[in-house]
């Protein structure tokens, strides 16, 4: 078993194509399917199923892709802390981050660590929190900016949160309960929502805080991204329950309610897998995102040092 087997396999996995897979790994398709069918000779087991439009994994492909993701990372960490002997000049570190970040500046951070190490590659992947919590398990990920919830909590991962956020009702300007400085949840009970969709930290507060409340929220649109759905809140197309941060950012004309019975709240949590030896760049990202993420003045000295660097 070879070490580019592995990393032919894993693009397989990610592409679930022949032609893609190969591509990426630059070899001719020919070769890439030579390599794997040698691989299922010396496992004994059929690791991949072939149609002639996609590729589908079997079970012990896939038990073998998440042993190898393990394997593939060890590997490129031994190999960055090496150059990173002859300092951090290189390297690749992939961040994960929610699709509304509210106060957490992620774009901050990015910049801080390109002016002070121009030669490491920055990839940035957005997804739901329980989906950035499963590929920080499986190594996708180096860290992950997420919010928290009891199944990510409960699963190996470290956490630092960053900030705790109230959330606010997002209503029509004129809307019946608009002119009020804060309602009850069971008030909303015969309203459409906008929401994030099903999987979001936020999506799944607005349908535990309806059912505490007495009620079913009715989510007749979906989007994620705050300035779409206080767009569509605008338009009377529904209400909606968002951080105040996104809440109160410029753009759309509309009311901002306080919520209460229940009163909500979000985290954003910086999390990594716990046990894991990241490579140099990944490690110093990591510092760098704790520190300047940790504090009330973290941030705008951050700023203030960038600002300095580009001048």
């Amino acid at each position: 078993m070879e070490l580019r087997q592995l990393r032919y396999l894993l693009a397989l996995a990610e592409e679930r194509h022949f032609t893609r897979a190969a591509e990426r790994e630059h070899i001719a398709q020919p070769a890439m399917s030579q390599q794997i069918r040698r691989l299922e000779d010396e496992t004994g087991l059929a690791l991949v199923q072939r149609t002639t439009r996609r590729v589908a994994l079997t079970d012990a492909g896939e038990l073998l892709v998440a042993r190898a993701r393990r394997i593939l990372a060890e590997v490129d960490a031994a190999q960055t802390e090496l150059e990173g002997l002859r300092g951090l000049h290189t390297g690749h570190v992939t961040v994960g981050a929610m699709h509304t970040m509210g106060p957490v500046d992620v774009s901050l951070v990015l910049a801080i660590f390109h002016e002070r190490h121009p030669g490491v590659e920055l990839t940035v992947r957005e997804q739901s929190s329980e989906e950035l919590a499963e590929m920080l398990r499986v190594d996708e990920l180096d860290l992950a900016f997420l919010s928290v919830t009891e199944r990510i909590e409960s699963h190996g991962l470290g956490l630092q949160q960053l900030v705790c956020e109230e959330l606010v009702a997002v209503l029509p300007t004129g809307h019946r309960l608009g002119r009020r400085r804060r309602i009850r949840m069971a008030e909303l009970s015969g309203e459409s929502f906008i929401s994030y969709r099903e999987g979001s930290r936020l999506r799944e507060l607005l349908v535990s805080a309806g059912r505490a409340a007495g009620f079913e929220p009715r989510v007749t649109l979906e989007s994620n991204e705050s300035q779409r759905i206080r767009r569509l809140v605008e338009r009377r197309l529904g209400v909606a329950i968002l951080p105040r941060s996104d809440a109160e950012s410029p753009g759309a004309a509309i009311a901002i309610v306080a919520l209460t019975s229940p009163a909500l709240t979000r985290d954003i949590t910086l999390a990594w897998r716990e046990g894991r030896r990241h490579a140099p760049a990944a490690a110093e990202f990591l510092s760098l995102a704790r520190t300047t993420f940790t504090g009330s003045d973290a941030a705008s000295a951050a700023r203030a040092s960038i600002h300095a660097a580009n001048a």
